[in-house]
């Protein structure tokens, strides 16, 4: 049954106001059932004894990988895939199951399992398009936990531009022999298979084509890149010289690669907002904390007025983007086609990446000094501050996803114009 009726006895977690979502605080919702609330407390669980007490000796090292078999053993991984391919998709499961999922592993801190997000992009692609030769050799490995999948499409010359990609793909024979070089890849070091755009035709999106790369495969090289941001995940760049794939790893047909990415794009988006309003919702609970307890000029830090105004600019904006995040949940749990959905999601993941950054701004003014320094009490801030970039640009720039939601709707709006010509 839904959660229809204001319950206090239902509270979860840390009750300060604004410091978890509303029906954590025993708020009514229409969204969530009692399924849900045991699944956020497994998961919850999960991360407060498996993750947590190790941030600190996995940032810069990475986390084991055999986590991702035990968050799969505990019936967390597996929770959106299908039967068929060892997914543990319970009967009643919406979108809202994967909402607290990400919301809970981002408290985690600095990526943690990080890679089974990255998955999730990486393996649509196949379960959607992919050959049964292809489904076999990848689905069942990656959704247990057992192997790794990373999207492979940035490069050095094309980030958000990927129509202009150069990563080429030519056939010879049973065999297509890949050169390039892709950029910015994360998770490139865990990965077992690259879902790589390729240029298989000519110049443009009408050239792309996904082919399942091996990674183990001669002539694939992968080296880590340093990052502005703490991770105990990796990002990566790669290059492929001479890197002959079977014919048969093509996924999908061949020069249609670029709609597919284009849709598969809108879950990526809605898991980086997801990630980025848990995390502005992070500073906002540490420096509301920090204020309740920290002395200046005689008094508590929280009784300065400019410093409750920048809390309740801080609530207001979390609020309001969980409240959108869940929206989207609600769409895409509805069944509402990816190609209706381009729009909303890159709104709401600049939405949310632009309230993340903002929260991280105040918690660090609030803080002050201590935001500054890698220890201490506003060490998470600090940590917080610098992941900003790491949400705000991959996925889209929030300039290309603005420009990308207007050019959208002026062409929607001509066609409108013109039916009534």
């Amino acid at each position: 049954a839904i959660i229809d009726k204001m319950d206090p006895s239902q509270a979860f977690g840390e009750q300060i106001p604004f410091c978890e979502p509303y029906w954590y605080q025993g708020f009514p919702s229409p969204y969530y059932t009692e399924n849900h609330k045991a699944f956020r407390a497994k998961v919850r669980k999960f991360v407060e004894e498996e993750l947590k007490p190790h941030v600190e000796d996995w940032i810069g090292k990475g986390y084991p990988i055999e986590l991702h078999e035990k968050a799969y053993a505990a019936g967390i991984a597996g929770l959106g895939y299908p039967a068929e391919f060892g997914g543990t998709r319970p009967a009643d499961y919406d979108s809202f199951y994967e909402l607290i999922m990400i919301d809970e592993f981002t408290r985690g801190g600095a990526h943690i399992l990080g890679q089974l997000g990255i998955n999730s992009m990486a393996l649509p692609p196949i379960l959607l398009h992919g050959s049964e030769e292809v489904k076999a050799k990848v689905c069942r490995p990656v959704i247990t936990g057992k192997k790794n999948i990373c999207l492979a499409i940035s490069e050095p010359y094309a980030g958000s531009d990927v129509a202009n990609i150069r990563t080429t793909a030519v056939r010879e024979g049973d065999v297509y022999v890949v050169n390039g070089m892709k950029k910015w890849i994360t998770g490139g070091l865990y990965a077992d298979f690259f879902t790589a755009a390729v240029r298989t035709g000519g110049e443009g999106m009408g050239g792309i084509s996904l082919l399942l790369i091996d990674r183990h495969t001669p002539g694939v090289s992968v080296r880590k890149m340093p990052t502005q941001f703490d991770s105990t995940h990796n990002t990566t760049f790669i290059e492929f010289d001479n890197v002959r794939v079977p014919v048969s790893q093509l996924i999908g047909e061949e020069n249609m690669g670029f709609m597919m990415l284009m849709l598969n794009f809108n879950h990526e988006r809605f898991l980086i907002a997801a990630t980025s309003c848990r995390n502005a919702r992070m500073c906002y609970e540490e420096a509301f904390k920090y204020a309740m307890e920290r002395q200046t000029f005689g008094k508590p830090l929280v009784s300065h007025q400019i410093i409750r105004y920048k809390f309740a600019e801080m609530a207001r904006q979390i609020e309001s983007l969980h409240d959108s995040v869940e929206r989207m949940a609600f769409l895409f749990s509805r069944g509402v086609p990816d190609t209706d959905l381009g729009v909303p999601c890159a709104l709401l993941k600049v939405q949310a990446t632009k309230v993340f950054e903002f929260c991280a701004r105040e918690a660090s003014h609030i803080f002050g000094g201590s935001s500054v320094v890698r220890e201490g009490r506003g060490k998470i801030v600090e940590r917080l501050y610098r992941e900003v970039r790491a949400n705000a640009i991959p996925g889209g720039s929030e300039e290309i996803l603005l420009d990308f939601a207007i050019r959208n709707c002026v062409a929607r709006t001509r066609q409108l114009l013109g039916s009534k010509l």
